[in-house]
């Protein structure tokens, strides 16, 4: 144990300074969340579906200054029309909330109390050391302001062996990303009813993830933490079987002006395969962004990690606006690969491959 003096006569290591969007963004943040408050706004938490292993859950979820809860309107007709502003709303409604950076969450799980700190962005992205059973649990969060909400936990039992992971755009949900037009329009525009689901994907995700008892299903994706309520409830709406998002959190870090999409993948896919060495992936992407070179890649690192590559091919239209279809070089790295327009293409040559029983 070191002595509170020493700790603080111990030389201080000197951090870089943080890059000036950075700077300037938690100006914004600052002079945001005083406005927010002289309207009445309070600190809320956003709960995310978290996951974990034998003694320890991922705990995940985001503190935003929203405007306290309305009364429930009296009549049936006023409250289905509440229900429809808030459920329908377009994308662009979920960037207008103030994050509270740093912001303290006390999460109680397991008969265990903990104290969480967010980040900058108010997002909450922590392991704590607790032993639960394996499946479903929940997690109670809140901050010193808020009210208490409920985090879904998936505990994987340590005898599972196989996993889903499935990339988002264009691979679930037809978005066309990566033309910066058609991705502004489809993530600050479109009403979230509006969204469509990629032919075939839900019934295939579904028949993977209960062909084998305990499969956990992530889905990983370089959406913003935003859009996490919204794309929760396209998946449920479309019948996606429940699982974990993996998103990131837009704009500039200590060090850079923007996120790079392509770490958050890759470092997930490598915090995955340390966190469940046992576990095969079966990886799910398209051929329109970069995520035949992102699964390549992991399965060179990891290939006792996973189990099949799934690749949705972009119609010849989709592959125009998506700036064309990614090729891969220098081998496949030595897993088997499918290759089909829709959820029913990949889930025969899956049941060939002896990935998905028939």
């Amino acid at each position: 144990m070191v002595d509170s003096s020493e700790a603080c006569n111990a030389p201080q290591s000197s951090a870089p300074p943080a890059h000036r969007a950075a700077r300037i963004e938690d100006w914004a943040h600052a002079r945001r969340d005083r406005a927010a408050r002289k309207r009445g706004h309070r600190e809320t938490v956003i709960p995310y579906t978290g996951y974990g292993g034998d003694g320890w859950v991922r705990i995940l979820c985001r503190v935003l200054l929203s405007r306290p809860a309305e009364p429930q309107p009296a009549s049936a007709r006023a409250r289905r029309r509440a229900e429809r502003r808030g459920t329908g709303m377009r994308g662009w409604r979920s960037f207008t909330s103030v994050p509270v950076g740093y912001a303290r969450v006390s999460v109680d799980v397991g008969g265990q109390s903990f104290e969480l700190v967010a980040d900058r962005g108010g997002v909450v992205d922590t392991v704590v050391q607790v032993g639960l059973t394996p499946g479903w649990h929940t997690a109670t969060l809140r901050t010193a302001e808020s009210v208490a909400v409920e985090a879904p936990l998936n505990v994987v039992d340590p005898a599972v062996t196989f996993g889903v992971l499935s990339d988002v755009d264009d691979t679930v949900m037809v978005t066309m990303l990566p033309r910066p037009l058609l991705a502004a329009w489809n993530t600050f525009v479109l009403d979230e009813h509006a969204r469509i689901p990629t032919p075939g994907m839900a019934v295939l995700l579904d028949k993977l993830a209960n062909s084998r008892p305990g499969t956990p299903v992530i889905y990983l994706s370089t959406g913003a933490w935003n859009v996490a309520p919204t794309l929760t409830r396209f998946l449920s709406r479309n019948l996606y079987p429940s699982g974990v998002l993996l998103l990131t959190d837009w704009g500039p870090t200590h060090d850079r002006l923007f996120r790079s999409g392509r770490e958050h993948k890759r470092d997930n896919l490598n915090r995955l395969a340390a966190e469940f060495p046992n576990i095969r992936w079966l990886l799910v992407g398209d051929d329109g962004q970069h995520d035949e070179e992102h699964y390549r890649q992991f399965a060179l690192a990891h290939p006792d990690n996973v189990a099949a590559i799934a690749i949705r091919e972009l119609s010849p239209g989709e592959a125009v606006l998506a700036g064309g279809r990614s090729k891969i070089e220098d081998g496949y790295g030595g897993v088997p690969w499918a290759y089909a327009p829709d959820g029913s293409g990949l889930a025969d040559q899956l049941t060939e491959l002896g990935i998905l029983k028939p």
